[in-house]
C-alpha cells in the first residue's frame, strides 16, 4: 500500500500501479472534506483496478465510492467505523467488500480488531521514520512480529519501511507493507515500487 497525499506526483500513479502497487491510501491532513473528496476521486481515477482507502474520512469514502477507510489510534473506533459502515451498506451506499484498516502496535490490539471488524491492521512504526509527527518509538520486526496473530487479520507493516528492509518485515510476518518514502523519497519511485512489490510477491 502506498499513501498519497496532494503534494505528490500523482502522475506517477498508473505506473506504480502497473508496478505492483495494488492499494493506495489517500491521507492528506492539509485538506478540507471538499478538496478530500476531490483528491480521492483523482487517485481512483488514476488507478481504477488498484484499491483506494481513505484515510480517517469515512463520509469521503461513502462519497466518493472508495474501496476502504483506514482509522488510527486516535481516530474513530473501529467499531463505530463497522456500525457506520454496516448501516451504509444495507442502504446500498458501500459494496460488501468495503475495507475497514486500523492501526495497531500489540497482538491483544490486532485481535481486538479484528474482534470488532477491522478487515486488515498496520502495525508499527516498524522502523523509525519522519513521515509523521507524535509517533511512539518503533517496534522493530520483531515487535512487529509479535503482533501478527496466527489466522488474525492481515497485518501491514508501516514505519520506515524502504525497499532495502522490506524483505526483512515480511520474513518477520506481515502480510505487506504500507509506505510514503519508501516510494515517495526513492530516487526513482517506480523502481521502488517494483522491488516493494517483488518482496511482498514472495510472502
Amino acid at each position: 500500500m502506498c499513501l498519497v497525499s496532494s503534494v505528490d506526483d500523482l502522475a506517477l500513479l498508473p505506473a506504480l500501479a502497473m508496478a505492483g502497487v495494488d492499494a493506495f491510501q489517500v491521507r492528506d491532513k492539509t485538506l478540507e472534506r471538499d478538496g478530500l473528496i476531490a483528491l480521492t476521486n483523482h487517485v481512483m481515477n488514476l488507478v481504477p483496478a488498484a484499491k483506494v482507502i481513505v484515510n480517517d474520512r469515512i463520509d469521503v469514502a461513502v462519497i466518493t465510492g472508495a474501496d476502504g477507510v483506514h482509522v488510527g489510534a486516535s481516530d474513530l473506533p473501529v467499531a463505530d467505523v463497522r456500525s457506520m459502515v454496516g448501516r451504509a451498506q444495507a442502504r446500498g451506499f458501500l459494496s460488501d467488500r468495503f475495507l475497514i484498516g486500523a492501526t495497531c502496535r500489540t497482538a491483544a490490539d490486532v485481535r481486538a480488531a479484528g474482534d470488532l471488524g477491522a478487515s486488515y491492521v498496520g502495525v508499527g512504526p516498524v522502523f523509525a521514520t519522519t513521515s509523521k509527527d507524535g509517533l511512539p518509538d518503533p517496534l522493530g520486526v520483531e515487535g512487529m512480529g509479535a503482533a501478527v496473530v496466527p489466522g488474525g487479520v492481515p497485518v501491514l507493516g508501516i514505519g520506515g519501511i524502504t525497499p532495502d528492509n522490506a524483505a526483512r518485515v515480511v520474513a518477520g510476518g506481515a502480510h505487506g507493507v504500507a509506505v510514503i518514502g519508501g516510494i515517495w523519497a526513492m530516487p526513482d519511485p517506480v523502481a521502488a515500487a517494483r522491488a516493494l512489490a517483488s518482496v511482498v510477491r514472495t510472502r
